[in-house]
C-alpha cells in the first residue's frame, strides 16, 4: 500500500501533539510538545533513530550526552543514534518545539 502525502496543521495548546509516525509513513515520527516554566521532557534516548528538534518559541537547555546546549526560538538541534538528551525549559515562558524522530540509515551501531 502507498502512503500518501498529507498535510497537518499545528494546534496552539499546551497537549502533546503527535505529527506523523506509521502507518502514515515509513518509520517516520513527529510530534509538537510543549514544555512548561521549569519542566523538561525527561531523560531518554531514541534507540537506533536519531533525531532533530525545531524551537518555536521560548529558551531552554538540550541536554545531549555529556554537552548543554542553549535552545530558544528559530534554533535546531540534531540528536545522533543511541544519545542520551533531555530539553529542558529554563524560563518563565513556555518552550515549544517539534520533534522529528527517523531511522539512521546505518542503524546508529556503536
Amino acid at each position: 500500500m502507498a502512503i500518501e502525502p498529507f498535510v497537518k496543521e499545528l494546534v496552539d495548546s499546551t497537549e502533546y501533539q503527535s505529527l506523523f509516525k506509521p502507518p502514515k509513513t515509513y518509520g517516520f515520527h513527529s510530534g509538537r510538545v510543549y514544555l512548561k516554566p521549569g519542566s523538561d521532557c525527561g531523560q531518554h534516548t531514541t534507540g537506533i533513530n536519531e533525531e532533530m528538534l525545531i524551537f518555536l518559541s521560548g529558551n531552554g537547555q538540550a541536554i545531549i550526552g555529556d554537552k548543554t546546549f542553549p535552545v530558544s526560538k528559530g534554533k535546531i538541534t540534531y540528536i545522533p543514534p543511541q544519545t542520551t538528551h533531555n530539553i529542558k525549559n529554563t524560563s518563565d515562558e513556555p518552550l515549544i518545539y517539534v520533534f522529528c524522530v527517523a531511522p539512521a540509515a546505518d542503524g546508529g551501531g556503536k
